[in-house]
């Protein structure tokens, strides 16, 4: 009888019934009109019938099992500046030299940085002052920590306002690319991770609402940005840069370049006046234009200028081939297919120019981008990821557009005209050969642009042989065939 209840019922009095989930607590949303989401009702469980049966025999309960106690989780120990040890070293400057924030310095421990680079050190002397600062100063001399390191220390020494709005942020870095604007705020983070400061970025081609739900979210205490971007939240009403306490211009030289001046005067004029704020200007030229508009910007501005410790990579090889202007497209492909090349940089000194090569390149079967100051926001990101990717095999740029890149890999780069500025020189060749790997430049020097070599030498502090390419590198391009 007993077993035919339990068939007819799947269930008898013995067993437990399934607990009935309770409700999720409520959460505080995040609407401005301070109302709270519904809660969510408890759905009802449907009940089982059971029966009244005899009881079964009871049998021995079987032994519990012992608890398995959790391993007591290790106590955190208090970070202290003396675990930070650095010997004093003749030439050199510790951040301990400076008075800078536990908090600050636990960080700069976590990166590894025991001595500052010469820039940092120059810096830090003046900004840490309070003093505005113009640096010149190439990428890989430790500049953005440099400002970044100034900036968290003035935000720590002087505490917030009491009334501030989301999008009013304390110090404020533009500079002109997405790239770099993503590299400066991931240093940034690192470097405030133990501070409880926040940092935000700004950038075009990316999801606006997505940007501004963060400014929503949280107190924006250093923000980085585009030009473009950041005025698209300033004129809706979304930011406000009154409060702006510290003003970085990174790479003004490039922001020049690249037409952003007009845009950069717009964002300026929503910033406190230039005697009320630090305003930090790093350039790697100091050209007249550069030069004027520090002038306009900063106020009694102390002037750094650092060479690159290495001025060329130990780990480019460089050659220079002699070749007529008439050959230099043939020389360039040929040396790109005959080898099988799978990531290269070419530079050339004009927009016209990068479009022209790109253009035969991918005429003659050669998947290949361009990269210049015409080339939208959106597009840029598209080719850079399609570039690291692997996609795209031969990336053209002019110098403004090449300058910050980042990309490990690159095999190869070739100048198919040489720069007009020496140190535009460095930085091309520098895209090449990073984080330990072995690069390859090579430069096509023509009738209209070798005069150019004798600077680059003397910049270099060596000479670089000309070769003359092989035949093979110069025979006719094969037309392909449309299919």
């Amino acid at each position: 009888m007993l077993e035919a209840l339990k068939k007819m019922f799947g269930k008898s009095e013995a067993e437990p019934l399934a607990p009935v989930p309770s409700a999720p607590a409520p959460t505080a949303g995040s609407r401005h009109d301070g109302q709270q989401p519904a809660r969510t009702a408890p759905v009802a469980q449907p009940t089982t019938p059971t029966v009244t049966a005899p009881e079964p025999a009871k049998e021995a309960a079987p032994a519990p099992k012992p608890r398995r106690e959790r391993a007591p989780k290790p106590p955190v120990i208090p970070w202290k500046l003396e675990d930070f040890v650095v010997e004093p070293q003749a030439g050199k400057t510790r951040f301990h030299d400076f008075k800078l924030a536990p908090e600050l310095m636990h960080a700069i421990q976590d990166l590894g940085f025991p001595y500052c680079t010469p820039i940092q050190a120059q810096v830090l002397g003046f900004t840490l002052a309070g003093k505005d600062a113009i640096g010149r100063a190439q990428t890989g001399t430790g500049k953005t920590a440099a400002f970044l390191i100034s900036i968290i220390t003035q935000l720590l020494q002087t505490p917030p306002p009491k009334e501030r709005y989301m999008g009013e942020p304390r110090a404020l870095i533009i500079a002109p690319t997405r790239e770099l604007v993503v590299q400066i705020a991931k240093d940034a983070a690192d470097l405030t991770k133990y501070t409880g400061l926040n940092v935000m970025t700004f950038v075009g081609g990316m999801d606006f609402d997505k940007q501004l739900k963060h400014l929503e979210a949280r107190h924006c205490d250093i923000l980085v940005a585009t030009p473009g971007r950041l005025l698209d939240f300033n004129q809706r009403g979304d930011v406000h840069l009154d409060m702006v306490e510290v003003m970085v211009l990174d790479e003004a030289d490039r922001m020049l370049d690249m037409g952003f001046v007009p845009q950069v005067r717009q964002i300026i004029r929503q910033t406190p006046p230039k005697n009320e704020r630090q305003t930090l200007l790093f350039s790697a030229t100091f050209t007249e234009d550069v030069m004027n508009l520090a002038k306009q910007w900063t106020t009694d501005p102390s002037i750094v200028e650092i060479e690159a410790e290495n001025v060329a990579s130990e780990n480019v090889e460089q050659h220079i081939y002699a070749v007529a202007g008439a050959d230099k497209y043939k020389l360039l492909y040929n040396l790109v297919n005959d080898n099988g090349w799978e990531r290269v940089m070419v530079f050339a000194n004009r927009k016209d120019e990068v479009r022209r090569i790109e253009e035969r390149l991918v005429r003659d079967g050669v998947n290949a981008a361009q990269l210049s100051g015409d080339v939208p926001q959106h597009k840029r990101i598209k080719t850079l990821e399609g570039f690291r990717e692997g996609k795209i095999r031969v990336l053209v740029a002019t110098d403004v557009a090449g300058r910050g890149i980042h990309i490990d890999g690159i095999s190869h780069v070739i100048n198919f005209t040489l720069p007009e500025v020496p140190d535009d020189y460095v930085h091309r060749i520098g895209r090449t050969g990073r984080a330990g790997a072995a690069g390859v430049s090579i430069s096509f020097a023509g009738e209209d642009d070798s005069y150019q070599l004798p600077s680059i030498e003397t910049l270099l502090g060596r000479k670089i042989s000309c070769e003359t390419p092989p035949t093979h590198l110069l025979r006719a391009v094969e037309r392909k065939r449309p299919a």
